[in-house]
């Protein structure tokens, strides 16, 4: 089945297979989650098959809408399909548009519905191999920390969203 995403050719939001808006570098929709227990991010590395930034780590977890579908409701169906989580309450909290190039001539350009959730304490991810190899709670701390040291080990969107949307996405939690 052809994965169309939404898309902006020529101003006109339009569905585009989502491959092909990666190798032209077209604008076009995305939804990141970031899932929290206190201070500390979920986070995924990425699996090793993925056709852009395999083995890299990412935010909890990040995708394309559907044609049609909300951001909210693509939000909650990539957590059960790449982490199978259940549904967990989200808060939106910003949306961004960044440009990046992922390497492999493909480029990022996205307009980012970001939201945030509490995973509770007896919920734990059982992630789909196909899309990740590795799981890890972070500090916002040592991640920050980390994506200054390692530059390499992470997608370019998480060091955007850290470098320039923290405040957004976060708020008062860089500072614990």
């Amino acid at each position: 089945m052809t994965d169309m995403i939404p898309t902006w050719v020529e101003n006109v939001l339009t569905p585009v297979e989502k491959l092909e808006a990666h190798q032209r570098g077209l604008r076009h929709r995305a939804v990141s989650v970031f899932l929290m227990r206190g201070n500390k991010t979920l986070l995924q590395r990425r699996a090793l098959g993925k056709y852009h930034t395999p083995g890299l780590w990412a935010n909890t977890c990040c995708t394309h809408p559907f044609w049609g579908e909300s951001a909210l409701n693509c939000a909650q169906r990539r957590l059960g399909d790449e982490l199978g989580l259940p549904p967990v309450p989200l808060t939106y909290r910003d949306q961004v548009e960044y440009r990046a190039d992922v390497g492999g001539g493909l480029i990022e350009h996205e307009v980012v519905d970001i939201f945030v959730g509490a995973l509770p304490e007896d919920v734990s991810p059982n992630p789909n191999p196909a899309e990740v190899m590795d799981t890890i709670w972070q500090s916002l701390e040592d991640l920050t920390q980390e994506v200054a040291t390692a530059p390499a080990s992470f997608t370019p969107w998480l060091q955007i969203y850290l470098r320039d949307h923290g405040a957004s996405i976060f708020g008062d939690l860089r500072s614990v």
